[in-house]
């Protein structure tokens, strides 16, 4: 059983190492270091929220910022509440790439996982 080592925000909001090393991968491959890491809850999906993960250059009024090494998380301040506690982090299996968002906050989620209410 291995573990996966969690690095901890201000905002409630947790990084791992794998998903921290894979940002900053995709961000170097690209040769941007002006970007940060969006992490979004939007209304939508099958079960009524979902996730929203993208790069973005700008700076919102009451946006959170928590870093991870030199990797920078934004979150804005409608969604913070909905990812307090919640760990980022990137998968890569046979069976799945991608990253994934471990939320305590989901009380129900759809089975593609990719909404939660």
């Amino acid at each position: 059983m291995s573990t996966t080592e969690v690095n901890l925000s201000t905002a409630g909001i947790a990084l791992t190492d794998g998903a921290a090393l894979k940002v900053r991968a995709l961000l170097d491959q690209e040769d941007r270091n002006d970007l940060k890491l969006r992490v979004a809850v939007q209304p939508g999906g099958c079960s009524g929220l979902r996730y929203q993960l993208y790069f973005d250059d700008r700076a919102l009024e009451g946006d959170l910022i928590s870093e991870f090494g030199s990797v920078a998380v934004v979150t804005d301040k409608m969604s913070t509440p909905y990812l307090m506690g919640a760990t980022i982090d990137f998968v890569d299996t046979i069976e799945k790439q991608g990253f994934t968002i471990d939320n305590p906050n989901a009380g129900d989620s759809c089975a593609c996982g990719d909404s939660f209410n």
